[in-house]
């Protein structure tokens, strides 16, 4: 029963992030609308889209407490990442050149790839080196955070151009018929906006209330994720890893999908790699921020061995692979080649990343040697922290 509960749950959450992100991107899609060479879609799509992570991360931490709370938010971050770095692009790739045959290879810009790409995996290494002590305290989460911001100035510093779009120009349809109908339709953009044209207030509040809503949509997705997770007997991090993780996602898939179709396609693949760098640098670290202010005390670290290899392999994990699918991006992007063979490789790589947390979820023996592996690159890269503690 709280197996198909859980799922229950989980699947009208996902419903409910869904509908609140075409509001999103209505909103999105306007204020980012003479933003070039990806800005608007490492920001502002995925700083929206990211919410749930934020919301998620958060309620993991309140409801489940501390080291296991934070580990499930740790666990929910990897596993969106990986997601959104394998599963976004090939759902971009596949709906363009696939399904909809637009085109027979998406251009992107390398410059693009470059950019956000160091910024990520510059992230993830300072996730893995610096927020690795025992105790964490608001001055690991102010860390990441500051992450953030300067990778956000960094955008405003490097000019990038369109090279690669064939963008179309923004439009927003205005909607008939009465918001009632709307709201039970949950077409949130016609529900909030009537039938009003567009404009930067109502953009802002429609943004506003979207993300909103996404975010109360997270408390039951949380909820749904724990009823899952005590009916299967798996460890909340793994429910975390797998279904919250794909759940979060949602909107970064739409919203990337969108951009791609209407030809944005370096704002479609630069969503995916800033909504990554933002569930790392936030996600992690205004939870932790907040967390620890407001209770007054650190988050200990030093639980179950369990919860520690955990946290160290998926780090790791989650730098391969998004080594690997920029290798795969930046490659497809010089040649002017990304097409539907880069998708299907990335879908099977996401394929083997969830057969490997079963396994790892199952206690396969097959699988000891590599996490061996993992957990010494995670712990080299520790000792590379001058203020770390053993």
């Amino acid at each position: 029963m709280e197996i198909f509960l859980g799922l229950l749950i989980i699947f009208i959450a996902c419903i409910v992030i869904w509908k609140a992100c075409d509001g999103f991107e209505d909103a999105s899609g306007y204020l980012g609308r003479n933003m070039k060479g990806g800005v608007k879609g490492a920001t502002i799509d995925a700083i929206g889209s990211s919410m749930p992570e934020l919301f998620t991360t958060f309620f993991f931490l309140v409801i489940a407490g501390d080291a296991t709370g934070f580990a499930s938010g740790i666990g929910t971050t990897s596993g969106s990442a990986v997601f959104n770095i394998m599963i976004i692009p090939a759902a971009v790739i596949i709906s363009v050149i696939v399904l909809n045959r637009k085109v027979k290879y998406i251009t992107v810009n390398p410059k693009v790839i470059l950019r956000d790409g160091i910024a990520l995996m510059l992230a993830i290494l300072c996730l893995i080196i610096f927020v690795s002590e025992k105790e964490l305290t608001w001055k690991h989460g102010a860390f990441l955070m500051s992450l953030y911001v300067v990778y956000v100035l960094s955008l405003v510093f490097i000019k990038i151009d369109n090279e690669g779009d064939e963008h179309e120009e923004y439009e927003y349809e205005e909607g008939e018929g009465g918001r009632l109908s709307a709201l039970l339709k949950l077409d949130l953009s016609h529900a909030i906006m009537g039938n009003n044209a567009m404009n930067s207030s109502r953009a802002w509040v429609l943004l506003i209330l979207s993300t909103s809503i996404v975010g109360g949509a997270c408390h039951f997705l949380v909820t749904g994720c724990e009823l899952l997770g005590q009916g299967m007997g798996w460890d909340m991090y793994i429910v975390a890893l797998i279904f919250a993780a794909a759940a979060t996602s949602v909107p970064d898939t739409i919203i990337s999908v969108k951009s791609a179709n209407n030809g944005a396609y370096n704002d479609a693949i630069s969503n995916a790699l800033g909504s990554n760098i933002f569930d790392i640098c936030f996600a992690l670290g205004m939870p932790l921020t907040v967390y620890t202010l407001m209770t007054g005390e650190s988050i200990k670290m030093s639980g179950e061995a369990s919860e520690m290899d955990f946290i160290g392999q998926f780090r790791i994990i989650l730098l391969f692979l998004t080594f690997a699918a920029m290798m795969i991006f930046y490659i497809g992007a010089k040649r002017k080649k990304l097409g539907a063979k880069s998708g299907y490789l990335l879908i099977l790589m996401y394929v083997v990343f969830i057969g490997y947390t079963l396994a790892y979820t199952y206690n396969a023996s097959w699988m000891q040697p590599f996490q061996e592996v993992f957990i010494d690159i995670n712990n080299f890269l520790i000792s590379l922290n001058p203020f770390h503690k053993a």
